[in-house]
């Protein structure tokens, strides 16, 4: 979700009021989702790398990351939403640390559509404590033993599937650590709006552009027509 300083940069405003409205426009994006029946919708709010933005605006993000559990769990139980939240959790308080808890144990039982928000989340890191956690439930194993099948349980998106596409907003064209793991195989999506302005005619261009791609997961063309045929 990029793009929410500059967008309020440009409108001469501070950049924490970008925040706010993008933190309104989730609730748009999920709206959408719910209404296109999309089950999963994952969604970066705040990278490892993110620290390194002023204190202000840091404490600001973490502050509307708390407002947003408060205030938004009875419309998820409403609407059958599911919220998880992934990433490094022993930097929060312990206050944030238990309203995460608790939000994910009241919408656990949801499965109308599952929103999962990363939150001082990064891809390196995912990668790195789900080999830490597989070498500590199998201390009498080494690296040798290791494989992706076997990885899979102990990364922070236990359960989900692989996104099937990624949408990049804000006009950048990298990953920035997000999903490296599990967006090997995602189709790729860069829009130049900023996420405050990313509305559903956005997201139809998004889905639009990835009805169109043919995913050979390393197959050829010929190999695809054989399985549709068959």
């Amino acid at each position: 979700m990029d793009g929410n300083g500059r967008w309020a940069q440009k409108r001469h405003m501070p950049r924490s009021f970008g925040h706010i409205k993008g933190a309104s426009n989730l609730k748009s994006v999920v709206k959408e989702s719910l209404a296109k029946s999309i089950k999963y919708l994952t969604v970066f709010a705040f990278s490892t790398e993110n620290w390194r933005r002023p204190s202000d605006e840091v404490a600001q993000l973490f502050d509307l990351f708390a407002q947003y559990l408060q205030c938004e769990i009875d419309g998820m139980c409403r609407q059958g939403i599911r919220l998880r939240i992934i990433g490094d959790r022993s930097t929060f308080p312990k206050e944030l640390i238990d309203a995460i808890g608790r939000v994910e144990n009241i919408t656990s039982l949801n499965d109308k559509l599952h929103l999962t928000v990363a939150v001082n989340y990064g891809g390196k890191w995912d990668v790195v404590q789900a080999v830490q956690g597989w070498q500590q439930a199998n201390p009498y194993l080494t690296v040798s033993d290791l494989t992706p099948a076997k990885l899979e349980p102990y990364l922070s998106t236990v359960g989900l599937p692989d996104p099937d596409l990624l949408i990049r907003t804000g006009g950048e064209s990298r990953l920035s650590n997000f999903l490296v793991w599990q967006g090997a195989y995602s189709e790729l999506y860069f829009s130049d709006t900023y996420w405050p302005d990313f509305d559903a005619d956005s997201l139809d261009a998004a889905i639009e552009s990835y009805g169109k791609r043919i995913r050979r997961f390393g197959k050829t063309d010929e190999q695809l027509k054989e399985v549709k045929t068959t």
